[in-house]
């Protein structure tokens, strides 16, 4: 159906290339009274739900916006900690909205290098004389598929191979010469 992700690795793991395709965000937005009845943590300068899963908040989720107005990191539009502005009971009824955080351009970095490490182990390990590695991996939300080229790799996280194979065939070569 949809392609989330384009991810060219070098042969020696770097990325060389990334590509989202975002479908909009599960977002869940509730009205909470004093005192909050969620744990909330900093965590990678992201304010995240750290327990207290309740009306499609999940564990994870990050605080994307408080009354309206959006959160960037742990800091609102106007420049105040989230919190510390939670932490005060004047300042409830108070309205936040969550949601999966978007991956920073380091977790990018290390994801992509992370799989191509297991795309190396795979080929290592595999019973099978000459194996071309991880080809694709299978959950209940996604598929990830793995075209290895001369100069690299290709990983597309998606719903939907020929789609995927098409945005492959438009994004052209990489490597040295392109």
């Amino acid at each position: 159906m949809a392609i989330f992700s384009v991810y060219v690795v070098n042969k020696a793991g770097g990325l060389i290339y990334q590509l989202d395709s975002y479908a909009p965000r599960a977002e869940a937005e509730k009205t909470f009274s004093y005192p909050l009845d969620l744990l909330l943590k900093l965590h990678d300068e992201r304010v995240l739900v750290a327990f207290g899963q309740r009306d499609g908040i999940r564990v994870g989720h990050a605080v994307l916006a408080i009354n309206g107005m959006d959160v960037n990191g742990k800091y609102t539009a106007d420049g105040k900690e989230v919190l510390e502005y939670l932490a005060n009971p004047a300042n409830y009824p108070v309205s936040i909205r969550f949601g999966r955080p978007r991956l920073t351009s380091n977790e990018k970095l290390m994801l992509a290098s992370m799989f191509h490490s297991l795309f190396a182990i795979g080929s290592q390990l595999s019973p099978e004389q000459g194996s071309s590695g991880i080809e694709m991996l299978e959950t209940d939300t996604f598929k990830l598929h793995c075209f290895q080229t001369l100069t690299g790799m290709c990983e597309l996280f998606d719903q939907n191979l020929k789609l995927a194979l098409e945005v492959a065939e438009k994004a052209g070569t990489f490597g040295p010469g392109s």
